[in-house]
């Protein structure tokens, strides 16, 4: 059960406004990342929330991934993002993976500021 457990918080996103209230966008970004990555995608879900009156609506996404989990929470609001990687070691060591994931969506967010967290899990 030993892996690693990746997450950042993403704000001022310089990103186009799709990437972020976009479902559509959004969920092909993050599977094109995984793929590229070198994971393997085993199912996915994403969900868009009401937009309020004068702004964009944000999502939450997930994707089962057979090492594991991506999770992508957006607010167009305040052009923020959380991300959640998590991949398990157990037939191979996929933190490079993990780390090529994370660091492809930071990439596509453009974020001015980022805090990360980087966890070995099961040591």
């Amino acid at each position: 059960m030993q892996g690693l457990h990746l997450t950042a918080d993403l704000l001022d996103c310089a990103c186009s406004d799709a990437l972020l209230s976009d479902l559509d966008a959004l969920a092909a970004a993050c599977r094109a990342d995984t793929v590229a990555a070198g994971l393997t995608l085993v199912s996915e879900l994403f969900h868009r929330f009401p937009a309020p009156p004068d702004g964009l609506a944000g999502i939450t996404g997930v994707l089962l991934l057979a090492e594991s989990h991506l999770a992508v929470h957006t607010w167009p609001e305040v052009r923020g993002v959380t991300l959640d990687a998590y991949v398990c070691n157990y037939s191979a060591d996929n933190s490079a993976r993990a780390e090529a994931l994370v660091a492809a969506l930071l990439a596509r967010f453009e974020p001015r500021r980022v805090t990360r967290n980087r966890l070995m899990r099961g040591v």
